[in-house]
């Protein structure tokens, strides 16, 4: 989450006041939407296009807020096998644990609210009543976790109007086995189908995009058909940010050609600081992905006869893995900002074009600018009846089609190793790296075999939802467990006892609620945990077990040394109330029988800034004017995550979040929570890890240690705002035990004392496809913006090798990477569009 300055007119007075009388249960809280000033502006600016012309051009004038996709046809896609969901059986009787309203209703069914479903009647109002219904935080509530939401779609078609309004910290949810339909009608008007940021004028919104979190859509069938294709319409607006996701969409559009016109798009993200989407089939349209954030990684899409499949509009940094383009005019257009490209930078991995009249359209060349903008990785990519697969927009081809591309790189190259050098006649040796822009193939990465499937992809799986699961597996951990999830009493012994009552079959049903423990629970070794709206696994800081900083303990830990088994964890968010300098929250010990049997998706982590933490802005409101040291009563945990030698798992969307602003309380003030570190990554592999995020510890945000055979899929830092006031190593000292960076480099550098985003100790065969590794303060003042220097280093390594980092994207961090104390990738020499990008870091 990039950071946010708040902006107040007339005007929002107005709107926020005129909204308020026509939506049902908006919060009127005052908090005027802020703009970002890290937000990226893009001149949009004509091609030279001669062969394709208005094909690419024509999406070149499309970012006016009422601009929409394109159409669609028939989708190959099994609709689901029919039978009955678990889901919309479920006895509902989580509650809301820290929040003011008691009685507040949590699941919604929209059929509850007046909704039909029969194709035919407007179920606009009615399922927007379903999504606004509790004083929910809409217009004017900048966030707010006390008021969760499930609104449930049955099987059925629902014609709609206008758009759906997704509120904060909402699930809207269809049936699985069944997808429900919601379909346009011919005179729609608005922005797309479901709308998760709502515009209002003068680039205001209800949301700060970058902290738009907390929010999932799953098993729909988006269907705009019914709307003339030279309409702009969109199937959806999806502008967000952390612990958001898609899955299990199918869009349809109306089908053309390139250059007809179409205006119809499958999704239409336009900002955002994310995120997370996998398991989504675009049919038809002008483009089926609009695509703008910072960061995302994108799994398992499938395009069919697309125009355009993704236009990418800008970002930072994506992962689009697993991407299927069946007969579109284009897959991948990248060509925004012409000469000076809008993409930071782009990997594109284990994919396949099939039959797409062009490939891959760059504005790469000698004379783009600044040098490493439209940074792209192809990597282990078909071709097939494609040719060529990467060229120019005036048609000129750079890469061959028709062919599996094993490897292929555009941007900075550096290749470190170690060079000789004579000190008082003794040889000695020092990291250094040959660098050079680049614009060919490249050499495979030696991935671990490990990591690969039988087809030479690495092992992914999708979030699982149990579809095929009966509902009498499901075991409550309030019906059957007796536990009581209030946040106050103590639930560690009934923890326990739940979970190890459940059986080889069962699924253990946390219902929302936050379950407070005070000792070590263990997670056995072949449980599927499944929550309900994020509900809340709490470590007690008052209990004295979590309360010593040199003698950390784990809170939750799956499995032993040692151990094999199947444990899958979805949907749970991991807090601690109170300081709990002692807690690892998560130990993970536990081998996979197979690379994805075991594993953690839509789990998260959020210390403070919440209710029910203790560590709100009503004690740790952040104090820049003062030199001070740490505030005791605002410290965190130890460790978020400790995967051991002994552990490996495919980890999928997770945050793990130490709050830099509050995110209930009424001020939204930004705070100081002292968080020891991330996640700690020792297996000996494989880990796979997509869409991951960890920000705002004092010591690092990842640290790879004594490791091999680790994939990771996009990962995001951000340093903790408050450094070096003050700096890295307070409360925690390093300690060798846990492979901490000691900083010893740093002297008597300020700006040295600062988070790591990435640190590698004594690791080999470590994969990175993207790493967004941001510094956005100096005790909160980003003049260092300016001069590019808030931090001295951002990925440290030593006694590594095998190292191999694609579409590292820094910003604001004097050296990029240094290696055993040496700086050897300065930021300088790699400007991007606002961050700095190196396509390929390799120590081989």
């Amino acid at each position: 989450m990039a950071p946010s300055s708040a902006r107040f007119s007339t005007l929002a007075l107005f709107l926020l006041s005129f909204f308020a009388l026509w939506l049902p249960n908006v919060r009127a809280d005052l908090q005027i939407p802020a703009l970002s000033p890290l937000e990226l502006s893009v001149e949009l600016a004509n091609l030279d296009t001669p062969h394709l012309g208005p094909q690419i051009q024509k999406f070149h004038h499309l970012l006016d807020e009422v601009e929409a996709p394109p159409g669609t046809h028939k989708h190959e896609k099994r609709y689901g096998s029919g039978g009955s969901y678990w889901f919309s059986q479920i006895k509902r009787q989580g509650k809301v644990p820290y929040g003011a309203n008691a009685s507040f209703v949590i699941w919604r069914n929209v059929i509850d609210y007046g909704a039909k479903g029969d194709g035919v009647t407007d179920d606009t109002y009615a399922i927007n009543n379903a999504s606004a219904d509790g004083n929910r935080c809409g217009l004017g509530c900048d966030s707010q976790t006390t008021t969760p939401a499930i609104v449930f779609f049955p099987p059925g078609t629902y014609m709609i109007s206008a758009p759906i309004i997704q509120y904060y910290y909402t699930q809207f949810i269809g049936d699985a086995n069944n997808l429900p339909t919601i379909k346009a009608t011919p005179n729609f008007v608005g922005i797309g189908l479901f709308d998760s940021d709502v515009y209002l004028a003068y680039g205001y919104s209800w949301w700060t995009n970058q902290n738009n979190f907390y929010r999932q859509i799953r098993n729909f069938v988006l269907d705009i058909t019914a709307v003339p294709p030279t309409q702009a319409q969109h199937c959806l607006h999806w502008q967000v940010a952390q612990a958001t996701s898609l899955q299990n969409l199918v869009f349809n559009m109306v089908e053309g050609t390139l250059g007809d016109g179409n205006q119809q798009f499958g999704i239409f993200m336009d900002n955002g600081s994310g995120g997370f989407m996998e398991d989504l089939i675009f049919n038809g349209g002008g483009v089926g992905f609009f695509s703008g954030n910072q960061q995302f990684t994108v799994r398992n899409l499938t395009f069919n006869r697309c125009e355009t499949g993704i236009f990418q509009n800008w970002n930072w940094v994506f992962l689009y893995k697993s991407i299927t383009f069946n007969e579109c005019g284009i897959g991948l257009d990248m060509s925004q900002g012409g000469e000076i490209p809008a993409t930071g930078s782009i990997v594109l991995q284990d994919s396949t074009f099939n039959n797409c009249q062009y490939g891959v359209i760059t504005t790469f060349s000698t004379n783009s600018t600044p040098s490493a903008a439209a940074t792209l990785v192809i990597d282990n990519v078909l071709f097939t009846q494609t040719d060529p697969a990467v060229q120019y927009p005036n048609g000129t081809s750079l890469l061959t089609g028709n062919q599996r591309v094993v490897n292929w790189v555009q941007g900075w190259f550096y290749t470190a190793y170690e060079s000789t050098i004579k000190e008082h006649n003794l040889t000695c040796w020092e990291p250094t790296a040959d660098y050079v822009r680049t614009q060919e193939p490249l050499g495979a990465a030696p991935k671990s075999a490990s990591l690969l499937d039988a087809n030479g992809n690495v092992w992914e799986r999708s979030r699982p939802q149990y579809e095929g699961v009966p509902l009498e597996n499901f075991i409550s951990i309030i019906t059957v467990g007796k536990c009581a999830g209030d946040g106050i009493t103590d639930d560690t012994q009934c923890m326990q006892n739940f979970f190890n009552s459940i059986g080889p079959n069962q699924i253990a049903y946390i219902d929302h609620g936050a379950y407070l423990v005070r000792n070590t629970v263990q997670i056995p070794n072949n449980i599927k945990i499944q929550g309900e709206i994020w509900p809340l696994f709490m470590v007690d800081g008052s209990s004295p077990i979590f309360q010593n900083m040199k003698k950390p303990v784990p809170a939750f830990r799956v499995g032993n040394p040692g151990d094999v088994g199947t444990t899958e964890i979805v949907e749970i968010v991991f807090e601690t109330r109170g300081p709990a300098p002692g807690a690892i929250m998560i130990e993970w010990n536990l081998a996979g029988v197979t690379p994805t049997s075991t594993g953690m998706w839509d789990t998260h982590w959020r210390i403070g800034g919440s209710n029910g933490t203790l560590l709100q802005s009503d004690k740790c409101t952040k104090n820049p004017t003062v030199q001070h040291t740490s505030n005791h009563a605002c410290i965190g945990s130890f460790l978020l995550l400790h995967v051991t030698r002994s552990g490996s798992l495919l980890m999928s969307n997770n945050w793990g979040w130490v709050s830099d602003h509050e995110l209930d309380l009424f001020d939204h003030n930004q705070i100081d929570i002292y968080n020891g570190r991330g996640a700690l990554i020792e297996s000996q592999g494989p880990v796979m890890m997509y869409g991951t995020a960890f920000e705002h510890s004092m010591l690092y945000n990842y640290n790879v240690a004594n490791a091999k055979a680790i994939y990771m899929g996009v990962i995001q830092s951000e340093t903790m705002y408050a450094q070096d006031n003050p700096n890295s190593l307070d409360p925690f000292a390093p300690n060798s035990v846990y492979s901490d960076p000691t900083f010893a480099e740093c002297s008597i550098i300020a700006i040295c004392y600062k988070t790591y985003g990435l640190y590698l100790f004594n690791s080999t065969y470590i994969f990175i496809y993207g790493a967004g590794l941001y510094s956005f303060f100096n005790n909160y003042d980003q003049g260092c913006l300016l001069t590019e220097n808030c931090q001295e280093y951002s990925v440290g390594m030593a006694q590594s090798e095998g190292i191999y980092i694609y579409a590292l994207s820094t910003k604001a961090a004097s050296v990029m990477v240094e290696i055993d104390q040496v700086a050897v990738v300065p930021q300088a020499r790699s400007p991007n569009g606002f961050c700095q990008t190196v396509a390929l870091f390799e120590y081989p």
